[in-house]
């Protein structure tokens, strides 16, 4: 296993390509909960170039009926990015501080659960709310400051590298 680059500019030129409109290669999850992690998938999938294939515990999507739950679930992605010592993408939670573009927020509107997934396109010289921009599905969005959710609880996920053979 190897430490490659993550590709920043490539996620965020995705992000932005597809904010608005749906990538005919990935099923649309507006109807089946919501599309926004779906999408932050595609936005890591584009900057890391490798998804992970493991069963269950993986990061893929192949098609609707063949994809981890790491692909749509919130929780799961999380959890598969901070824990993940295969292939693919590697986070670390992180304060405000650190975030750059192309890296993932993950957001609670009642203070329990974390339920929406955007992408971060742009991050102003010293990171707040009213200056870093997302990108999303579900409720989608480009260039939208963070500050106009109305979110309760907030984590930031920064992408530290990618894990390849």
């Amino acid at each position: 296993m190897r430490k490659t680059y993550y590709d920043r500019e490539k996620a965020v030129s995705y992000a932005h390509k597809w904010a608005y409109g749906r990538n005919p290669q990935f099923y649309n999850f507006d109807r089946l909960g919501g599309d926004c992690t779906n999408f932050a998938s595609q936005v890591l999938y584009a900057g890391s170039g490798v998804m992970n294939p493991k069963p269950t515990f993986g990061w893929y999507y192949y098609s609707l009926n063949n994809r981890a739950p790491a692909w749509t679930g919130v929780e799961f992605l999380y959890k598969f990015l901070v824990n993940n010592l295969g292939i693919g993408p590697v986070a670390v939670a992180t304060d405000i501080s650190q975030v750059e573009p192309g890296d993932i927020v993950h957001l609670s509107f009642e203070g329990m659960v974390f339920s929406h997934s955007p992408a971060i396109v742009s991050v102003g010289k010293i990171p707040s709310p009213s200056n870093i921009l997302i990108a999303a599905h579900t409720f989608d969005a480009d260039n939208r400051p963070l500050n106009t959710y109305p979110y309760v609880s907030i984590r930031y996920l920064h992408i530290t590298h990618v894990n390849t053979w």
